[in-house]
């Protein structure tokens, strides 16, 4: 039976435990502040980055995974004796999945043993998805097999979110279909989903309770009667809110697995502080 190595980027921001549980690579994304190059969860933190964002003269801007970063973590797998399965940001939002395809492409031996999936997704909407493949891997799954699953469970993840403002994610060129909301959004919440990996409208709501009552009716009829439901809160430096959307969704949806997690510096700096939201996986 062939080795078998999972890869994601640092969007996922899937919790350290379950990386080292199935031994999950994570390929950091980039974040660039003035003359800084921070690599996402390695050089800067969640905490950290919301701190500094408060006083910042000078706003960060986001880069994708360097194709380099790509093939030395493909090759190093490789040298051990790994096939590989790379599940990464939609490429509707980041360049990554385009900085896989040359990395792999790069490499002078191995090409055929890296698999790559464009998850459509990001946040733990792509973790599940890394998870999912992870865990047939395990379970015994040929990389081909695993590659299926990550594949299926596409179709079976989302994410839905309230921001604090819209822009983070206009000023960064991810606003999608969100951007009919500008100008009309003001002292409103909006509810966004990923819709065909890109960030799109939901609805705009008073207050952000009810935008995350939203949030939460939302998830709960996309996952109806299609168990196991698993769940996962996300958030930008909102701790609270996040902790308690995700333990009143985990009642009300009789959650099977239910994870906390923040978003990654990356994903922060276009979604902007105080954004809360719920990833989630059906029937697999």
């Amino acid at each position: 039976m062939s080795k078998i190595a999972l890869v994601t980027d640092s969007t996922a921001w899937i919790p350290k435990d379950l990386l080292d549980q199935y031994n999950i690579t994570v390929a950091p994304q980039v974040l660039i502040w003035g003359e800084e190059t921070l690599n996402d969860g390695v050089d800067i933190q969640p905490q950290e980055f919301y701190a500094r964002i408060q006083t910042a003269k000078v706003m960060p801007t986001t880069s994708q995974v360097p194709i380099v970063t790509m093939q030395n973590i493909f090759a190093g797998l490789l040298d051990k004796g790994f096939d590989v399965l790379g599940i990464f940001i939609s490429s509707k939002l980041s360049g990554t999945m385009q900085s896989a395809i040359q990395g792999r492409e790069a490499l002078s031996q191995g090409q055929d043993k890296i698999h790559i999936v464009d998850s459509h997704a990001t946040a733990m909407a792509m973790g599940f998805q890394v998870l999912a493949a992870a865990r047939a891997v395990a379970d015994g799954a040929s990389v081909l097999d695993a590659k299926a699953v990550a594949e299926k469970a596409r179709d079976h993840t989302g994410v839905y979110f309230a921001v604090e403002t819209l822009e983070f994610l206009h000023r960064g060129g991810r606003i999608g279909g969100a951007a009919r909301l500008i100008g009309t959004a003001l002292n409103m919440k909006p509810v966004l989903a990923l819709v065909d990996g890109r960030v799109e409208a939901v609805e705009r709501i008073r207050t952000k309770g009810k935008a995350l009552d939203r949030v939460l009716e939302l998830v709960a009829e996309k996952t109806k009667g299609q168990p196991p439901i698993r769940i996962a809160s996300l958030h930008a430096n909102a701790p609270e809110e996040a902790r308690a959307l995700l333990d009143r969704a985990s009642k009300e949806l009789n959650a099977a697995e239910s994870i906390s997690t923040e978003v990654s510096p990356v994903v922060g700096n276009h979604a902007g502080p105080g954004v809360v939201g719920l990833a989630y996986m059906f029937g697999m």
